[in-house]
C-alpha cells in the first residue's frame, strides 16, 4: 500500500531509542525527512548514524522538559508536517512513594511537553491548513493502577487532551490522535517492572515475574507501535482524529 508520505517532514521527540527510533525508521522507509529529538546527545547521534542509510535524518539534542528548549525546537522546525510526541519516562511507584518534586519533574517532560509541543506545532499547521500530530501515550491511562499512579494520571490527562484538541483541529485541516501501547519491549518496561517487583515482591531482581500472562504470551514489539503510528498518520488513513487507539492485545478486557 502506498501511504502517500513521500517528502513529508516528520519530527519525533524521544527519538533516540525504543518506540521513537522505530517510528523514525518507518517514516524514513516511507520517504519522509525525519528529525529526531532527545536529551541524550550520544545515543541520539548513534541512532541517527544507524538510520542514515534509509534516508534524510537529522538529530537535535534538546531537553524537552524545559519550556525554552521546546520553544527552540519548534521555532527551528515550522515546516513539520507530522509531529510524533513520544518523549517521556514517568517513573513507577504509589502516591506515598513519590515526592511532589519528582511528580512535577516527570510531568514536565511527558505531560507538559506534549501539551506545549502540540500547541506550538498546531499553530504552524493551522496556518497551512494541514498537518498531523501523533501522541504516544500509554495503556495505563485507560487502565490506571496505584503502583503507576503518576504515569496513569498523566496518560489519562493526555488522552483527554488528545480528544479535545483532535475534535477541534479538523476545522483547520489538522488531525490529532493518540496511541496507547501496553507492555512494549523497551528499556523502560524493565525499569517499571523492577519497581513493581520491589513493591509487590520485595525484590526488583524478580522483575520478569511482572511480565507473565500477557496477551499472545509476549511483549509488544516497538515496530508494531511504529507501524500503527505511521499508517494512522498517513493520508491512507486520513479520517482519524480525536481518538486514542489501544494497542494492548485486548488486555483491557481480560480483567486483572
Amino acid at each position: 500500500m502506498d501511504l502517500r508520505l513521500n517528502g513529508q517532514n516528520v519530527l519525533v521527540t524521544g527519538g533516540s531509542k525504543g518506540i521513537g527510533a522505530a517510528c523514525a525508521k518507518v517514516f524514513l522507509q516511507e520517504g519522509c525527512t525525519v528529525t529526531i529529538v532527545s536529551r541524550d546527545a550520544a545515543t541520539l547521534e548513534a541512532t541517527r548514524t544507524e538510520l542514515a542509510p534509509l534516508g534524510k535524518i537529522k538529530a537535535v539534542a534538546a531537553d524537552l522538559s524545559k519550556a525554552g528548549e521546546r520553544e527552540r525546537v519548534a521555532a527551528a522546525h515550522p515546516e513539520t508536517n507530522i509531529l510524533v510526541n513520544n518523549a517521556g519516562a514517568i517513573p513507577g511507584g504509589g502516591l506515598l512513594d513519590m515526592s511532589m518534586e519528582r511528580w512535577t519533574e516527570a510531568w514536565s517532560l511527558k505531560v507538559m511537553g506534549y501539551v506545549h509541543m502540540t500547541q506550538m506545532m498546531l499553530g504552524h499547521m493551522k496556518e497551512r491548513k494541514a498537518g498531523t500530530i501523533v501522541n504516544i501515550i500509554g495503556a495505563a491511562g485507560r487502565s490506571p493502577r496505584y503502583d503507576y499512579i503518576c504515569g496513569a494520571t498523566g496518560n489519562a490527562a493526555l488522552m483527554a487532551f488528545t480528544g479535545a484538541v483532535g475534535g477541534k483541529s479538523v476545522d483547520w485541516g489538522v488531525r490529532v490522535f493518540g496511541i496507547n501501547p501496553a507492555a512494549t519491549r523497551t528499556d523502560r518496561i524493565i525499569s517499571l517492572s523492577k519497581t513493581r517487583a520491589k513493591s509487590s515482591l520485595g525484590d526488583e531482581a524478580r522483575w520478569e515475574e511482572m511480565l507473565t500472562g500477557l496477551p499472545l504470551d509476549r511483549l509488544i514489539e516497538v515496530e508494531e507501535i511504529a507501524n500503527a503510528a505511521v499508517f494512522l498518520a498517513s493520508p491512507a488513513c486520513g479520517y482519524v482524529s480525536g481518538t486514542v487507539l489501544d494497542v494492548d492485545g485486548g488486555g483491557h478486557y481480560r480483567g486483572k
